[in-house]
C-alpha cells in the first residue's frame, strides 16, 4: 500500500504549491498556531481525500471553494465520508476569504475551544518538555 501512499503525498504536495489566492490568505492567519493556538496543516490527506486544513487535535477540517463547487455532489460525499470519521467541515467560498478574512477567522475560532494546550500531557500528566529542554 506504500504506493498509494506516496501518491496521495505527491499530490498534496502539488497541491500545496499551486494553492489560491484565497487558500494562501486563510494559510497565513492559521499557521503556526497563529488562531488560538491551535495547529492546522495544509492540503493533508485524511483517508481517500485531501483537505485544504485541518487541525488535527480537534478534528476540524477547513475547505476553501471555488465556483466549481457549487454544484458537484462528490463534497457531500466527501463531507459524509470525514463526519463518518468524527471530522466536522468547515466550507468558505474563495471570495469569502478574499472579502471577509476577519468573518471566517471569526466562524473557524467559534469551532474552536477557548484553550488548547500546546502539548498533550505526558504519563503521570506532566507536560512534556519543549524542544531543546530536559
Amino acid at each position: 500500500m506504500r504506493g498509494a501512499n506516496e501518491i496521495k503525498t505527491g499530490r498534496a504536495r502539488r497541491l500545496r504549491a499551486d494553492s489560491t489566492k484565497a487558500e494562501l490568505r486563510l494559510w497565513r492567519h492559521l499557521r503556526a498556531r497563529s488562531l488560538m493556538g491551535h495547529k492546522f496543516v495544509r492540503q493533508e490527506p485524511i483517508g481517500p481525500y485531501i483537505v485544504d486544513f485541518v487541525c488535527r487535535e480537534q478534528r476540524l477540517v477547513i475547505e476553501v471553494d471555488g465556483g466549481q463547487h457549487a454544484t458537484d455532489k462528490r463534497d457531500a460525499i466527501r463531507d459524509r465520508w470525514l463526519a463518518e470519521h468524527r471530522y466536522r467541515v468547515l466550507r468558505f467560498w474563495n471570495n469569502d476569504v478574499l472579502g471577509n478574512t476577519e468573518g471566517v477567522l471569526e466562524l473557524i475560532a467559534a469551532a474552536l475551544p477557548d484553550e488548547s494546550p500546546p502539548h498533550p500531557p505526558a504519563f503521570g500528566g506532566r507536560p512534556l518538555p519543549a524542544s531543546g529542554e530536559r
